[in-house]
């Protein structure tokens, strides 16, 4: 794993380097995740792509081909992104069912249902088989994340961003964890990442956070916690995501999990001891966007801990974010010393060791296909082999046959 992240990681940075940008330009780059703006190759982001300013992308339903044949075009969609990038990119997507669902089924995708409706089998074989479906159907279409299972409790039962659209498994964290545990091993089986979330809890809160703050202060429980500790020290946490909801009790400041420190260092990184890629929610949703200006909420996420910051560009009433501002704002503040330059060094680390394991699967398929390609040219000169032995075992039959009649007497 570390020689193949090594190998990865020095290649690109020659190729990179050979295109002007120094490596923090490169490091930063991994740490911006953006939406593209419709259901086509995007020029502005196939070049952001290739020149290595952006390290990941997200789909929408805006994103999917109108057409009857919407699996091809999307998938080919993703693969010229793909191509273009040096080091390889996060292609991800939301798609937990239900109403958290851009693959729909009128777009001729596999159908897909809501979390609580799976919580609510008795046999795990079909929560294996729904995830099965989702999982497949994002690696062929080349996404490679999804922003799933969401691991919230259902404690609050008129939650309006979590319980109602029924986007949780259940108030039982036993239960979540069980349920969860299925849905990460189908994605792993086709070699796609997922990710927990809403970090550390969301599911009590009374508000949405795309629409503003939401402060759990008096309604969040340790319990919560349970699913991301029992799937952390499994090995089932490929990624995490923040919540932006407001909990005193965790952060004195107040400040939202996602702009945390004490929430996603002090506790999520050090007492639950996750080592791994922490994903942003939206910076862009309202509870954010409306509370912080872009470059206080920008210092504050990576200062706390975070790795990837998502700039969906896909939230009605707020200012599009460009790659080359967020890039530019970040690279100041470590010029400046507001950002230590140790905090990007440790989330490319943590991002390169992410994508290395998608590089291994990457490297399984090349290795199959080789297999696969040898057994064809040995197949082959097998079969020139018997074409060749039959032939002459055909030419010196005829030959006995002509020696035969020389030597048959007359009558």
């Amino acid at each position: 794993m570390k020689n193949l992240c090594l190998v990865i990681l020095l290649l690109s940075i020659m190729k990179l380097n050979a295109q002007t940008r120094d490596s923090l330009d490169i490091k930063i780059g991994q740490m911006i995740l953006i939406g593209m703006p419709g259901a086509k190759v995007d020029s502005t982001v196939l070049d952001e792509v290739k020149s290595g300013k952006v390290g990941s992308l997200i789909y929408f339903e805006k994103n999917i081909p109108q057409s009857s044949s919407a699996f091809a075009a999307f998938k080919k969609m993703s693969w010229t992104y793909q191509k273009a990038a040096t080091i390889p990119l996060f292609i991800c997507i939301d798609q937990e069912g239900g109403k958290v669902n851009r693959l729909k089924e009128k777009y001729g995708f596999t159908r897909s249902i809501s979390a609580a409706a799976i919580g609510k089998f008795k046999s795990l074989d079909s929560v294996r088989f729904y995830a099965e479906a989702t999982a497949a159907t994002l690696a062929g279409l080349g996404i490679n994340v999804n922003f799933a299972p969401c691991v919230d409790l259902a404690v609050n039962p008129t939650n309006p961003v979590i319980v109602k659209p029924e986007r949780s498994y259940s108030n039982n964290e036993d239960t979540v964890i069980l349920y969860a545990k299925e849905v990460i091993k189908e994605h792993r089986k086709f070699g796609v990442i997922t990710a927990l979330k809403h970090f550390p809890g969301h599911g009590s809160s009374k508000d949405d956070t795309h629409l503003g703050l939401a402060d759990v202060t008096n309604t969040w429980t340790e319990r919560e916690l349970k699913p991301y500790q029992v799937l952390i020290d499994s090995g089932y946490a490929d990624g995490v995501m923040t919540s932006h909801i407001v909990n005193k009790n965790l952060d004195h400041s107040a400040l939202p999990g996602t702009l945390s420190k004490p929430i996603l260092d002090s506790l999520l990184r050090k007492k639950l001891g996750y080592q791994g890629v922490v994903f942003t929610d939206d910076m862009q949703m309202k509870a954010i966007a409306n509370n912080y200006g872009l470059e206080e909420a920008i210092r504050l996420a990576v200062n706390a801990g975070v790795d990837i910051m998502c700039f969906s560009n896909n939230i009605q009433g707020v200012q599009d974010r460009t790659v080359d501002k967020v890039h530019d704002i970040i690279k100041n503040f470590v010029t400046s010393g507001a950002i230590p330059q140790s905090r990007i060094d440790e989330s490319f680390k943590r991002i390169m060791k992410l994508k290395g394991s998608l590089s291994i699967e990457f490297d399984e398929v090349q290795k199959l296909r080789a297999e696969i390609q040898q057994m064809k040219m040995v197949a082959q000169r097998n079969a020139e082999f018997a074409a060749k032995a039959a032939e002459e075992a055909i030419k010196t039959s005829l030959d006995k046959k002509k020696k035969s009649k020389k030597k048959k007497p007359k009558s």
